[in-house]
């Protein structure tokens, strides 16, 4: 008896007699090529045909995360309140139902685009103390500050038909840009950022009040970028408009003076096709169809390097020798006091100050700066690693690689960095989504990714 069958009889146990049993056999089954086709057919429930996923995280007591923190059982307080849990990603309910287009997060606040029954809507959710996210109000005369989840925003759209384009969010101030109406402006207009004549008088809690820019040159709007308390525009040949407070000289009109209706922006862009403009505060970034950069406004870190060391660049000048070398630029973001981009291979260079990604010593780069690539996973076992688009909050950076990994670091302000912490991060650092990320948008303390599955 061998030392199993002791061991077992010790214990009162015996053997299963298939298992151990040598001479036993089985008969072996002949393939029948009919039976598949009696077999039944489950079909698993699944979602809707949407091949999107909208992940949010930072900080969620303003709303503009537009979830429902869970809270438990009846009496455990694990749970309740415990806004640590968004430091993670989190599906938002923006996804719950339709198709996200479009995303934008504002300062305390985000906006989502969604399709439904082949129209276009937009969502809002966050900080309304201006209206930036529209007229909401439970019963009459009591306009909400602040929503929790996400409320559809009414736009007098003038065709059922129209298609967003493109969302953009400010400090309370929104843009929406349509197929074919233009741009609609939502919230505070106090320096004219949204377009229209500044009322000194005007209140904005509770308004109802949207401003529709159907063109501007002549010329039909096709992309929009807001900074703090400005706004910009790009046309169909590539001229750049701007409006909105110009104390900085971010709106690039040659004078530092606040600007309530769209002009074009001065300086070396008015001889160049732009492609994409990039802001979050008070610095602007501008990047032509040759892939060569130019800047304008806030520039007490180097931004926008001039001879004259300005802190202030109030009209737009090309920064080609700032960049030379650095090849053809992709990608561009600012921040609020640093800039990111990214050229045709990938690499990503910063400047400014700030956390930069360059390590806890280097906070200041008068000169982009190369981040490293294996920071990004590029490596031997990844060499085709590159990163295709880069974004800006105020104090955190972030970037999406080909394919579709998000790296961010920077001031982790209320887990905006989605690392599951609130510490700052100096390095580029992956984050856990779960998804395939297409789009993220920064804010000043929470961040939104618009996504795909994996499969």
């Amino acid at each position: 008896m061998n030392t199993i069958k002791v061991f077992l009889k010790q214990r009162g146990l015996s053997l299963p007699l298939v298992a151990f049993n040598r001479t036993a056999t089985t008969k072996k089954k002949i393939h029948d090529p009919n039976e598949e086709e009696q077999l039944p057919i489950f079909q698993y429930p699944v979602s809707k045909s949407s091949d999107r996923r909208v992940y949010v995280w930072g900080l969620a007591e303003t709303g503009a995360l537009g979830i429902h923190m869970p809270r438990g059982k009846k009496g455990n307080k694990k749970y309740r309140n415990n806004f640590s849990l968004v430091w993670h990603p989190m599906r938002s309910s923006f996804c719950e139902r339709f198709d996200v287009t479009n995303i934008a997060c504002g300062y305390g606040f985000t906006v989502a685009s969604v399709k439904a029954d082949e129209q276009h809507k937009v969502f809002g959710t966050g900080i309304n103390t201006d209206s930036q996210i529209g007229y909401h109000a439970p019963r009459i005369g009591h306009p909400l500050e602040m929503l929790v989840s996400p409320a559809p925003i009414y736009i007098p759209y003038k065709s059922l038909e129209s298609k967003i384009k493109k969302l953009a969010a400010g400090r309370a101030h929104t843009l929406i840009l349509t197929d074919n109406e233009g741009v609609y402006s939502l919230g505070n207009n106090a320096y004219g950022q949204c377009g229209r004549k500044i009322n000194a008088n005007e209140d904005y809690k509770g308004s109802m009040a949207s401003h529709n820019i159907k063109r501007l040159g002549k010329e039909n709007i096709i992309d929009i970028c807001c900074g703090q308390d400005h706004s910009l525009f790009i046309t169909e040949s590539g001229k750049v408009y701007a409006c909105g407070w110009g104390a900085d000289g971010q709106t690039g009109l040659g004078s530092y003076e606040n600007q309530g209706v769209p002009a074009p922006v001065k300086g070396d862009v008015t001889s160049e096709k732009i492609v994409k403009v990039a802001s979050s505060v008070d610095c602007v970034l501008a990047l032509n169809d040759n892939g060569e950069l130019f800047g304008w406004g806030n520039s007490e870190y180097g931004q926008v390097p001039m001879a004259t060391k300005q802190d202030q660049v109030n009209m737009s000048y090309s920064l080609l020798n700032f960049t030379r070398g650095l090849g053809k630029i992709v990608d561009v973001a600012s921040g609020g006091s640093f800039c990111l981009i990214t050229n045709e291979h990938g690499d990503v260079f910063v400047w400014g100050f700030g956390l930069l990604g360059l390590g806890p010593n280097v906070q200041h780069m008068t000169k982009p700066k190369l981040i490293p690539p294996a920071l990004f996973g590029r490596n031997e076992f990844n060499p085709e690693g590159m990163v295709t688009k880069v974004a800006c909050g105020v104090g955190h950076l972030a970037a999406i690689t080909n394919t579709g990994d998000l790296y961010m670091w920077g001031r982790n302000r209320q887990g905006c960095l989605g690392l599951g912490h609130i510490k700052d991060q100096h390095f580029p650092l992956k984050v856990s989504v779960g998804a395939h990320v297409l789009d993220v948008s920064c804010g000043v303390d929470h961040t939104m990714a618009m996504c795909k599955p994996f499969m």
